[in-house]
């Protein structure tokens, strides 16, 4: 039996009208130290996204969530913020942000597999 690892997730979300505040979740982004794992997962619905958010562009969203991908997966690829150290990359894209990809407050949780962990999340919370 593995020993449980301590993580860190944050659920992404998709804020069309920052002034109104209203959003929908579109993934989750989770971080364990231990594990030395960022993962991401999104999963955009765009028949709800063309009802809540008419006017917003969905090749704009992608490229964002893409970026996102892209600086969890860590190197140049991710540009200067994929070169991060890996926890810094987790603080960063779990930061507060006024545009309209967004991520919750952290929340922290325990895991023998932190994959595992990021499908359980993403299944309960986005899907």
């Amino acid at each position: 039996m593995q020993d449980k690892v301590t993580f860190e997730y944050a659920i992404i979300r998709v804020v069309p009208k920052v002034e109104r505040e209203e959003f929908f979740n579109v993934g989750v982004i989770l971080f364990s130290k231990r594990k030395r794992f960022l993962g991401i997962k999104y999963h955009v619905d765009n028949n709800k996204l063309s009802v809540i958010a008419p006017d917003l562009e969905i090749a704009l969203l992608n490229d964002y969530l893409s970026a996102w991908k892209l600086i969890c997966n860590g190197g140049k690829s991710g540009g200067k913020i994929g070169e991060f150290e890996i926890s810094d990359r987790f603080r960063w894209l779990a930061a507060c942000r006024s545009t309209i990809v967004q991520s919750s407050k952290t929340h922290p949780g325990l895991c023998d597999n932190p994959e595992q962990a990021l499908n359980d999340i993403f299944e309960k919370y986005v899907l």
